[in-house]
């Protein structure tokens, strides 16, 4: 950063890396807001999807350089992205214990205005992502492929949930069919999220406390949803 700010020919101290990590501990990082598809009152259409990150610690460091073995640390990347801008909206990040499903109600908190819909991957496939999007958005859909030794609900026949309605289609149509009518396969937007995470970013988290980390995840939003921006083309009307 130095080299950086002594070639702009910019008079400004640059803190060093101690003082940098001690003070992400309480770095107050802006939230990512809605913008494109989600703003203006338009409901956001919310993809979710989660993947691994190392820690970088000392048993990463020889195990590169001397070969020893050791047990390696991750933690898990909850993200959430609008659809329709393929802007990350939301994030967590949680023990690699914390399974998928247990992320949805705080994704959805950090996204500002109404959902249309809540797309995600098997994992999400529980009745508490059912009832976390219910209590938050009544009227979005949730987009989530039933497992396959699914059943209906007791009320299928009178009263039947969204879950048996997608269980129903594909009963009828298959389940190829359900991904193309229902959207499904617009998680293909997150999933290009988290590869632009890991090939831009990094696969591994380098702070060494849960609170720095949270930092570093923010950071890393802000960078990528900025980076994404600054790639799209402004139409300028001339005549």
């Amino acid at each position: 950063m130095g080299s950086i700010v002594s070639l702009l020919g910019l008079g400004l101290r640059v803190p060093d890396h101690t003082t940098l990590s001690r003070r992400a501990a309480t770095l107050d990082v802006p939230r990512p807001g809605n913008t494109g598809a989600g703003a203006g009152g338009k409901p956001l259409h919310l993809l979710v999807d989660s993947t691994g990150l190392k820690l970088c610690g000392k048993g990463e460091w020889l195990l590169e350089k001397h070969g020893t073995a050791t047990r390696r640390s991750w933690r898990m990347l909850h993200l959430g992205v609008d659809a329709g801008t393929g802007r990350i909206v939301a994030s967590t990040l949680t023990p690699k214990e914390v399974d998928d499903a247990s992320q949805a109600g705080p994704l959805l908190d950090q996204v500002a205005g109404a959902v249309a819909s809540f797309t995600g991957d098997g994992g999400y496939d529980q009745d508490r992502v059912y009832d976390s999007v219910a209590e938050r958005h009544p009227e979005a859909a949730v987009v989530v492929p039933p497992r396959v030794t699914a059943v209906p609900s007791d009320t299928a026949e009178t009263a039947p949930t969204q879950r048996d309605s997608h269980l129903q289609h594909i009963a009828e149509h298959g389940r190829m069919a359900w991904q193309n009518v229902s959207g499904y396969n617009k998680r293909a937007r997150v999933e290009a999220a988290m590869n632009r995470w890991k090939q831009v970013i990094s696969d591994e988290l380098r702070a060494h406390t849960d609170e720095r980390r949270a930092t570093e995840v923010a950071v890393a939003v802000h960078a990528l949803n900025r980076m994404l921006e600054l790639g799209h083309p402004s139409y300028v009307r001339v005549a």
